[in-house]
């Protein structure tokens, strides 16, 4: 029974002990938000099938000591032969908590994990501007955000060799 005791006070439960890593987000948010409809009503009435075009953009940027932003922007176009029918641009934020990650692991999580998390909620609000502005909502389809941010430092690191610089490291 007495080794019960030491075996609890050496995972440092219950006092706020814990200093291990740990990473998060505190808050998310719209940031900015634009939504336009520029040949409305005549879009309404358009019968081709629109090509949709869908970006997005990952930036983080540090707020205050282990505190950072992170940001998804998502720009939605959809146009026909007539014309544009609606251009939905996004800027969905969340600032994001990290303590005790090295430089590799914080910058993964900043550029991949972070945006895989915030992406659902984006995607929601995506689809209501697009319903808003009087068409089917658009769906975005998932996107794999960690698989993206390996392909890019791969590429990253071939740039560099190719170059003669060193690989990218954990920055």
């Amino acid at each position: 029974m007495a080794d019960e005791g030491n075996v609890i006070s050496d995972l440092n439960l219950g006092n706020g002990g814990d200093a291990g890593p740990s990473a998060g987000i505190i808050s998310q948010y719209i940031k900015d938000l634009s939504v336009e409809n520029p040949n409305a009503p005549q879009s309404f009435q358009w019968q081709d099938t629109p090509a949709i075009d869908v970006q997005f953009n990952i930036a983080a940027k540090a707020i205050e000591g282990e505190v950072h932003e992170v940001e998804l922007k998502i720009t939605c176009a959809s146009k026909c032969e007539a014309g544009t029918a609606f251009v939905v641009d996004l800027s969905y934020c969340a600032l994001v908590g990290m303590r005790g990650l090295d430089d590799g692991q914080a910058h993964a999580f900043l550029f991949a994990e972070a945006p895989r998390i915030l992406f659902p909620f984006a995607r929601r609000v995506v689809a209501d501007a697009v319903r808003d502005a009087g068409f089917q909502p658009l769906m975005l389809e998932p996107i794999d955000f960690n698989g993206l941010y390996i392909q890019q430092l791969q590429a990253q690191q071939q740039q560099g060799a190719t170059a003669g610089d060193p690989p990218m490291g954990n920055a």
